[in-house]
């Protein structure tokens, strides 16, 4: 038999290319995708790995990546929606636009990936779409909203694609990953030139510039090869968990969620005043 395939998107760095090594390890025909190709044009030493490239924003990049994966493999077993980043900034200080291209990303990408796999796997009878969403998708913290916003959208978008497809053979999966020791953060740092400060909120950019955003290098972090396992893990399984949260904080993040608002609120307070 043929190996099954994946397609992979954002496998420039951290993620998405230990998700690509992860499962040519296990033995899958990886099509392995970035915006700039010459980043993973190592991947293609692996005799099966094809690399190519793709912009998750370009309609035609989208269906020309799905239409080669077709012609040469005449199947798409799992597509994994990885390529992703986070705006941060308080709500009045990110423009529209940042918002904009934060959802373009991370929430239209999938769609548009998606949508574009979905009839060869229904046909197929069978497939995987495994979504990386974040502990952020379940939990929002001050400055996160548009990085978080975006991840409660797909968190709600793959929800209702679950029960959409669960009669056609097809899982939907999320990937919860808490803290990971990516190049997140300089990616992140970045981004935040976006936002058009005032002085209303120096204590959160203090605390932003004092940590590593969601902690990639403090304790609790996890290293990009065990996300990439769930990932591995949750094409393989024949009944996936809806979710999958990653990494003791993760866990313990996504249960703070039933507390009350009443308890969050006073916790939040308390931290603000330590950064004050």
């Amino acid at each position: 038999m043929r190996p099954e395939t994946v397609l992979i998107t954002g496998c420039s760095s951290g993620i998405g290319r230990a998700t690509a090594e992860a499962f040519l390890d296990d033995g899958w025909t990886v099509y392995a995708t970035a915006r700039d190709p010459d980043d993973i044009a190592d991947l293609e030493a692996h005799e099966n790995c094809v690399t190519d490239e793709l912009d998750v924003t370009d309609d035609s990049d989208v269906r020309n990546v799905v239409n080669r994966m077709l012609r040469n493999e005449d199947r798409i077993d799992c597509l994994v929606n990885n390529a992703g980043y986070a705006q941060f900034g308080p709500t009045e200080e990110v423009p529209v636009e940042a918002v904009e291209d934060q959802f373009e990303v991370n929430v239209y990408g999938p769609h548009r990936l998606t949508r574009a796999v979905l009839p060869h796997m229904r046909e197929a009878g069978e497939g995987t779409i495994v979504n990386l969403s974040s502990v952020a998708g379940r939990v929002s913290m001050p400055g996160g909203g548009a990085y978080s916003g975006s991840k409660f959208a797909l968190e709600a978008m793959t929800d209702s694609l679950r029960w959409e497809v669960d009669g056609h053979g097809i899982d939907a999966v999320l990937i919860e990953p808490g803290p990971v020791r990516t190049k997140f953060n300089d990616r992140a740092t970045e981004e935040s030139d976006a936002a058009e400060r005032t002085d209303a909120y120096e204590w959160f950019w203090s605390a932003f510039e004092d940590t590593q955003v969601l902690g990639g290098d403090g304790p609790g972090a996890v290293e990009p090869e065990e996300v990439a396992t769930a990932i591995v893990d949750a094409a393989n399984l024949t009944d996936p968990p809806a979710r999958m949260p990653v990494g003791t904080v993760a866990k313990l993040l996504v249960k703070s969620r039933f507390l009350p608002d009443s308890v969050v609120d006073l916790a939040m307070r308390f931290a603000r005043k330590r950064m004050d």
